[in-house]
């Protein structure tokens, strides 16, 4: 009876160990050598692998990680934060991970929330879990300029997919196997936040947010970028991703709008040739630039919409 119940456990142990999923923690870093010891130390935790990417750290970043045990992937050189997401999911997916969970490695974060954010996965009520700051805003303590930041550009990306993130640029996330599987990502700045966004959208992934806290009060930098750069950088990724997705509505309408004023242009240039038997340079100039601005855009959209009908063409093989 003895060796039955002891046999009976053993099988249990077994069990448990199989379903037990394997959980990843990548921290984007770069010169983060005053921060990167606490996030790698709390975050193993909660981990049973932790993933720094070295951005091409100029100081004692990777070294520091290396020697805490962490899995270090190095850029040779800076090549952005979405290029650091990247190379996280591709050692993710190398490792067989079950879950990533990124989060930034200059503190602002807390690892100890991992455990709230990796709820709702092994629920599976969500394919990606974003630490919001925002979910109860009353607890979001900001400077005014970031707050209102963050808010316009998560507005930007929740336009182009059609959800209703609160909190559209935390770094601070998690993905379950699905999710790895099918985001592609291919911003190399930081519009990879929104792009992951649009993207999962798109696959049809179930996103949630949970209440994070972020330490802007730590003594750390709260940002590699300032803020001034580091909007028109995701603004801009916003749009070029939009009108990837959208090339004839964002670019064919507008384009055919410009193509109807610059016919209106010219036909008001020869009205007044015929009555005045004289040219007005500057409405011919303003016809001659609408029209090959419309032409431009119109072009553009058609090409861009073939392009991608080719592509999910291909990717549907």
């Amino acid at each position: 009876m003895v060796e039955v119940e002891k046999n009976r456990s053993i099988k249990i142990e077994v069990e448990a160990a199989k379903v037990k999923p394997f959980v990843v923690v990548g921290i984007p870093a770069f010169n983060e050598e005053r921060t990167i010891a606490k996030v790698v130390l709390e975050s193993q935790r909660f981990a049973d692998k932790v993933v720094v990417c070295d951005d091409g750290s100029i100081d004692m970043t990777a070294e520091i990680a290396e020697r805490l045990g962490a899995d270090v992937v190095r850029h040779n050189r800076n090549l952005g934060y979405g290029a650091a997401i990247q190379s996280l999911f591709k050692r993710a997916k190398e490792l067989d991970a079950d879950v990533l969970i990124t989060l930034d490695g200059d503190g602002q974060h807390e690892p100890k929330e991992i455990v709230d954010i990796l709820k709702p996965l092994f629920a599976s009520d969500a394919d990606v879990v974003i630490g919001s700051r925002f979910v109860d805003a009353s607890r979001a303590v900001m400077p005014w300029y970031r707050r209102a930041g963050i808010r316009f550009l998560t507005k930007m990306a929740n336009n182009g997919s059609k959800s209703d993130v609160k909190d559209g640029q935390s770094g601070f996330r998690a993905y379950n196997r699905r999710a790895l599987e099918k985001l592609a990502i291919f911003e190399d700045g930081m519009g990879a936040s929104a792009e992951i966004l649009i993207s999962a959208r798109k696959q049809r992934l179930k996103i949630c947010e949970v209440q994070s806290s972020c330490n802007y009060n730590n003594g750390t930098r709260t940002s590699t970028h300032n803020p001034a750069k580091h909007g028109v950088s995701v603004v801009t990724s916003i749009v070029k991703l939009l009108v990837e997705d959208k090339p004839l509505t964002l670019l064919g309408i507008p384009g055919i709008l410009f193509l109807a004023a610059g016919a209106s242009f010219g036909a008001w240039m020869l009205q007044l040739y015929s009555l005045e038997h004289r040219i007005v340079t500057n409405i011919a100039l303003a016809s001659m630039a609408f029209i090959m601005v419309g032409f431009f855009c119109l072009s553009t959209a058609i090409t861009l919409y073939a392009i991608s009908r080719l592509a999910r063409k291909t990717n549907s093989r």
